[in-house]
């Protein structure tokens, strides 16, 4: 070979060997592209699990571990549990990557997988599908399980569930969530942007309910709605002197837990939304006001009952008529519609107008939650109206409302608006004067009285000085009132000499039983409700009971005649 040859070789080969580093730097490059590609992907996932996700850098590395509650919790006065969120999991399969022996596999599912049955799991497992679920809503601690298996086919998804542990306890109160975990009634709607609130997540909302209280109203009213085969009822228990409802109930009521298989009877919240006429519970309302404007001198003071008080074309009637003039308590004790309205009629449509607007009842029940009545009032408002209204007729309230107004007239005459949630004493709301402390003082005499000897004898509850009203009213129809549908009402307060609590019972169209002699009036059945209750509920709110302690009543017997009571 010449030199020139040579030279021509030697430079071919210096070609090669560039062309051949040329290559291995762009596939060396490739290399390092995919790497810092892997790298981004991975650096990616990391940023999403530790901040898009809410999850922490000291997180720990379980794959289970629970997130931050997006929903907090709700707890009643004493911290008992009523609505929770949970970290659950749904189960699910793809049949056709499943790697162990599905009779094997069935066998260990259906063992940890409470009401699942073996056999169906088998076929699900052997079956050509591409997924299918197994179970929803499974604890952590059984998902852990599962995915102790180590059987790459089953997948464990995460999702949260509320859950409410008393089931239909105080559902009207708590309401419930729908299936984005949004508030769709009561409490859960009320307070929704708190309960989410990121800052809040951890904070329970502490309600004002008690839960031992709640369970002693749900049962003696449930038991008395079945025994008078009523339609609904509704049930308040509140603190005179905060504001508080520390039990709340309507039935028929619901499993919170299952909303989608309520009926709307069902979901319907009678103490907060629905309007009734409460018929002569109203009359403590009437006489207070006659007492706190003078038109009520002293309690010897007499009006005409000797005939039905005629208005226009129509004629106020006694239930039970004793054809002649009566005293104050007389008037408040037989329940005399006649002698009310005569007061009424003094009181005048003004002052009447203007003591119902300070005891809230112009305007939807001052309460947090969204279902609210809106209160039906006179129209118009004359003279036969302010009568009626004087006794409990031509106005309808919800039973709450009635329940604030039973709480101003004892507490000492200061109204507050209710509150379902727990209220410092430091923070109670100062409230607004309606009636004097001496008017205040005088009708929890009359209430004590009306137990001890009037209509509402059966509300007694011995040692608790249970004060109270009873009202029966038929309900309004079209062009008219019928007579075979009631509401019936007792409202009242205990113990009458240092008033802590209302209490107010209702039942929405009860009927007469043997054991009423087939009276469906509210002595003989709402008020036997408040004995029992006040009985279960006393010892648990701190009243002990005491035979030897009792509201002034003995002075107002001077002025009482003995004949037999209206029921």
């Amino acid at each position: 070979m010449n030199a020139a040859a040579a030279r021509e070789a030697r430079i071919r080969l210096a070609g090669q060997r560039q062309a051949a580093l040329a290559l291995a730097r762009q596939r060396l490059m490739v290399v390092l592209l995919l790497f810092l590609g892997v790298l981004a992907v991975i650096a990616l996932r990391l940023f999403d699990l530790s901040v898009l996700q809410n999850r922490s850098s000291s997180a720990p590395a379980d794959p289970f571990a629970a997130l931050v509650p997006p929903r907090a919790d709700i707890v009643d006065r004493n911290g008992v549990y009523l609505a929770r969120t949970f970290e659950a999991y749904a189960v699910s399969v793809r049949p056709r990557q499943l790697i162990g022996d599905p009779r094997q596999r069935a066998r260990e599912l259906a063992q940890l997988l409470p009401g699942t049955d073996e056999d169906v799991i088998y076929k699900t497992l052997k079956s050509d599908r591409s997924f299918a679920f197994l179970k929803r809503r499974v604890l952590p601690e059984t998902a852990h399980a599962i995915n102790a298996l180590g059987e790459p086919a089953i997948t464990l998804e995460r999702e949260t569930e509320r859950l409410y542990p008393q089931t239909s306890l105080a559902a009207h109160v708590l309401g419930f969530t729908d299936i984005d975990g949004r508030g769709r009634a009561g409490m859960e709607r009320a307070e929704d942007d708190r309960l989410v609130r990121e800052d809040m997540r951890d904070t329970p909302l502490v309600l004002s309910i008690d839960s031992r209280v709640q369970q002693a109203v749900e049962g003696e009213l449930g038991a008395a709605m079945a025994k008078f085969n009523a339609i609904g009822a509704a049930g308040i228990v509140l603190d005179v002197h905060t504001g508080e409802v520390i039990a709340m109930t309507s039935l028929p009521s619901f499993n919170p837990n299952d909303p989608a298989g309520a009926s709307p009877e069902e979901m319907f919240n009678r103490a907060t939304l629905g309007v009734y006429e409460l018929g002569s519970t109203f009359k403590t309302i009437t006489l207070a006001m006659g007492m706190d404007l003078g038109v009520i001198r002293s309690m010897g003071q007499r009006y005409d009952a000797t005939a039905p008080l005629k208005i226009g074309r129509f004629r106020i009637n006694d239930d039970h008529p004793l054809n002649r003039w009566l005293s104050i308590p007389e008037i408040f004790i037989h329940s005399s519609n006649i002698g009310t309205a005569r007061i009424a009629d003094e009181i005048g449509m003004e002052r009447q107008r203007a003591y119902l607007r300070k005891l809230g009842f112009m305007a939807p029940v001052d309460i947090e939650l969204k279902e609210r009545g809106r209160t039906l009032t006179p129209d118009p408002w004359g003279r036969a109206a302010v009568l009626t209204v004087g006794f409990g007729h031509g106005m309808a309230v919800t039973p709450l409302h009635l329940a604030t107004a039973y709480a101003a007239i004892v507490n000492g005459g200061v109204w507050r608006p209710a509150t379902l949630e727990k209220r410092d004493p430091a923070r109670v709301p100062e409230g607004r004067r309606v009636f004097s402390e001496a008017t205040s003082r005088q009708m929890r005499s009359l209430m004590r009285l009306v137990v001890l000897d009037g209509t509402g004898r059966k509300a007694d509850a011995p040692g608790y000085r249970v004060g109270g009203k009873t009202g029966t009213a038929e309900k309004a129809r079209a062009g008219g009132y019928a007579r075979n549908a009631l509401v019936t009402t007792f409202a009242g307060a205990f113990p009458m000499d240092n008033p802590r609590y209302v209490v107010v019972a209702m039942l929405d169209e009860p009927k007469g039983t043997k054991d009423t002699y087939g009276f469906a009036t509210a002595g003989w059945n709402t008020a036997p409700v408040v004995s029992k209750v006040v009985s279960r509920i006393g010892p648990i709110l701190g009243v002990v009971p005491n035979e030897r302690k009792d509201a002034d009543w003995h002075p107002l017997t001077q002025y009482v005649q003995q004949e037999k009571k209206g029921d």
